[in-house]
């Protein structure tokens, strides 16, 4: 497996993944902005705040013409509890393959889990602003800021 550093500016790597709304492919959400945020597990403290602040600004991102996609390396099965449970009505993407993680260079320290990463991509799928090492407290508000921005 290899890892790559992606860069503002880069095209963010093609995916096709499964998730709890159904397939998604970047290809299929070509025309839309897309946040694609990486995170390390399902229903743990940190992860389940960062969706609920994603779940509760998504009329917001919605009227950005902005998609909001979460990823981990959890099952499917594990992703559609964690929905239900805390009613996220965007897309998990389950990678539990790791490849897309490797190939956006989020593959957490031990090689089991993604580090929580975002990547804010353009109607074209390009990455237009990527946060690394990311704080939950207030971190949808400021990915909803620079969304503004690709939207005038």
């Amino acid at each position: 497996m290899y890892v790559v550093k992606l860069e503002v500016g880069d095209r963010f790597p093609e995916m096709e993944l499964t998730g709890t709304k159904g397939d998604i492919s970047l290809e299929g959400l070509k025309g839309k902005n897309v946040v694609v945020y990486f995170y390390p597990r399902d229903s743990t403290p940190g992860c389940t705040k960062e969706a609920k602040d994603f779940r509760d600004l998504g009329p917001e991102f919605e009227r950005l013409n902005t998609e909001i996609i979460g990823i981990s390396t959890n099952s499917l099965k594990s992703h559609r509890k964690f929905a239900e449970r805390y009613e996220l009505d965007f897309n998990l993407l389950s990678d539990d393959s790791k490849l897309l993680c490797a190939k956006c260079g989020v593959i957490g320290t031990l090689g089991r889990s993604a580090k929580r990463t975002t990547f804010l991509l353009d109607g074209e799928g390009i990455i237009r602003h990527i946060w690394a090492k990311v704080s939950v407290r207030g971190h949808a508000q400021a990915v909803l800021e620079k969304a503004r921005l690709l939207n005038p």
